[in-house]
This record gives structure tokens, C-alpha cells and sequence, in this order.
């Protein structure tokens, strides 16, 4: 059965565009177009879509006011087509938080030649959001964003953290929990060029860590988050004693970059049984490989688990591979991170 999809956009050529995008492979559905929110809420109710693809500049109703009004009466997978700009990459990550699934760059005249790239980074978006347990979020209690405490993690652990769709709300979870004495954080979100740096400086607002974006050669330090750069695959390495970030734009990996495997993999290598290991909500298979070394390696690791994830895939993919030595909702993994640090100090 194909997915059905609203598209709602205030542009005519961006409806076209992404009805025709949308449609190529046969398995999705454009049942109806609205070019601003108050069109939308009426096609919702007619056309009972599972997908809604959705502006955020549009006439009537911002999108990002529309967004917060149905995901509190009635929550559905929504998908951002968003403009790559500064603003656009700030009221995008604001849509995460208010329960949007995911996004996609929105295509211009600079894509030339790549509008079948868009198109089908788009697909697969909609297909994960079409797989996603918005209902089931929409019905939990938020977490509480207390800290957990540490013993203080011995030196030379690491904490590393891989996730996708549904990933820009489970990171911010887990990072508000974390304490500013926690070993230092490495993160690979998917997310395009033009949002990541956004996106870091974000959860540094909204935490207690400092999160940045990582550099090539930055030092790795407690109490900071390094969040991998937009299409630069993120490694850590050991030189001189110090672990530092490395980052490199060789070819995708797991048909990414950042790949949480690339990640993952080289902490295995660098940090071994000092490391900590999370997998979180996301489609596919990225970081199951490399969640494995790490356990193999002696690293403690952790998957979400499948009532907490908005996409249970790549943790599933993990689980099932051995990858992952216990599952947690989301709202607990800062806790485990924590008593598995401990156990590292103890043991030290």
C-alpha cells in the first residue's frame, strides 16, 4: 500500500517539484497539495495523509505555528522542507523540537544536477517518517533534563553517540542529563551541510555541556560535545596522549557522511574498553557495524530501545547484530552512561 502524502508548500513550482520527486518510485502517494496551513488543516481532515511534508514561510500561519497546533490535537509525521540558510537552519532545528520528523534542504536553482539526489534523500525521509511512532511520543510524559551524577570518569574514557531520524530530540535528551565533569562527547547526527553548526550551538544553549562543531585536530576535553560536521566524516584518534577529533571528506559510508560507523569504528580502535557506546532513533543500518567493534574492543554499549525510538532501526539493526550489551528509553540512557562510567572508574 503507498504512503500517502500531504504536500504544503506556498510556492506552485515547489508543490510540482516535490508531488513529481515524491511520486517517481511508486510506493508514495501525493493524495492532495495545500499552499498554506489553514488549506492544510482542512486537506488533513479530508484526505487522512500519513505524511506531511511542510513549509515553514508561508501566508496565514507560520508553518512552525502550525506544526506546534497538530502535534498537540492531532499528531502526525511531518517532514520540514526547509530553505539552507542561517534562519532557515534555526526555525528547522525549533521544528524538531516541536515533533517534526525530519527534514530536507529545499531545492534551488544552485541544484542543478542534483535534484535526484534531493529526491531521493526526500523518499527516504518520507519513508521513515511514514515508519514512525509520532502518536506513541506525542503520548509520553518529557523527560525531566536533571543531571545525572558521576563518579568523575577516569581518564581517557569517552562517551560517543550515533543517531538519525528522530536523532536532533533523543541527543538534546540525553546531553541535558549529562553533568559538566562527563567525559567528553562525540556525535554523529545525520544532517547536511549549513545545519550542524546550528544544531551544536543549539544544545549548548540547551544544556550544561559546551557542544561545539568539531574541528580537524580540536582537542577533546570534559564536559564538551563534539557534534560531527555536515557531510565531513568524524574520527577520533589518539596523538601525543590526547584524544582529538579528525575530521575527513572521504567517500560515504553506510550511505553517509558523517557515518556513525566511521565514528564508532575509530573509537574502537582509539579508546577501546574506556569508551561508552550509544546507538539511537534512525533508519537503516549506520553504526551497527561499528557499535560491534566497539563492543568487541570492550567499550559498554547501549541502544534505544524499541517503545522509546521515534524510528527503531538502526538501534534494532545493532541489537540483533550483538552490537548492544542492554537497551534504554531514551530518558534513561544518560543513567546508564553514567553507572557504566562509574563501573570504569572502579575498575581503574
Amino acid at each position: 500500500m503507498s504512503i500517502r502524502v500531504l504536500v504544503v508548500d506556498d510556492s506552485a513550482l515547489i508543490r510540482e517539484v516535490l508531488s513529481r520527486t515524491l511520486g517517481k518510485d511508486g510506493d508514495i502517494a501525493v493524495v492532495g497539495t495545500a499552499e498554506d496551513p489553514l488549506e492544510a488543516r482542512t486537506k488533513i481532515k479530508e484526505l487522512n495523509p500519513d505524511v506531511v511534508t511542510l513549509d515553514i514561510e508561508m501566508p496565514n500561519m507560520n508553518g512552525l505555528q502550525f506544526l506546534d497546533k497538530l502535534m498537540r490535537l492531532h499528531p502526525l509525521p511531518v517532514v520540514m522542507v526547509s530553505t539552507l540558510t542561517t534562519k532557515g537552519a534555526s526555525e528547522t532545528l525549533l521544528a524538531m523540537e516541536l515533533g517534526a520528523v525530519d527534514f530536507v534542504a529545499k531545492p534551488n536553482a544552485s541544484l542543478s544536477g542534483g535534484l535526484d539526489a534531493f529526491g531521493e534523500n526526500l523518499r527516504q525521509k518520507v519513508r521513515a517518517a511514514a515508519n514512525s511512532d509520532v502518536k506513541g511520543r506525542a503520548m509520553r510524559s518529557p523527560p525531566v533534563n536533571v543531571p545525572v551524577r558521576t563518579a568523575a570518569a577516569p581518564n581517557g574514557s569517552l562517551i560517543a553517540i550515533g543517531a538519525s531520524t528522530g536523532g536532533v530530540e533523543a541527543i538534546r535528551v540525553v546531553l541535558s542529563q549529562l553533568p559538566t565533569d562527563c567525559p567528553p562527547v562525540v556525535i554523529a547526527q545525520h544532517m547536511p551541510a549549513g545545519f550542524t553548526t546550528r544544531f551544536a550551538s543549539r544544545l549548548d544553549e540547551l544544556t550544561e555541556l559546551t557542544v561545539v562543531e568539531a574541528e580537524d585536530r580540536m582537542p577533546l576535553l570534559q564536559g564538551h560535545a563534539y557534534v560531527a560536521r555536515g557531510d565531513y566524516h568524524l574520527r577520533v584518534e589518539r596523538s601525543s596522549g590526547q584524544l582529538k577529533c579528525r575530521l575527513s571528506q572521504d567517500d560515504l559510508a553506510s550511505g553517509h557522511r558523517p557515518s556513525v560507523d566511521v565514528l564508532f569504528e575509530s573509537v574502537a580502535r582509539s579508546v577501546g574498553g574506556m569508551a561508552v557506546g550509544v546507538i539511537l532513533t534512525g533508519m537503516g543500518r549506520d553504526g551497527a557495524r561499528g557499535l560491534k567493534l566497539m563492543r568487541d574492543a570492550g567499550a559498554y554499549t547501549i541502544g534505544q530501545s524499541p517503545g522509546s525510538a521515534l524510528v527503531y532501526g538502526m538501534p534494532r539493526v545493532a541489537f540483533e547484530e550483538g552490537a548492544v550489551v542492554e537497551q534504554a528509553p531514551v530518558e534513561a540512557v544518560a543513567a546508564r552512561l553514567a553507572a557504566a562510567l562509574t563501573r570504569l572508574k572502579s575498575a581503574a
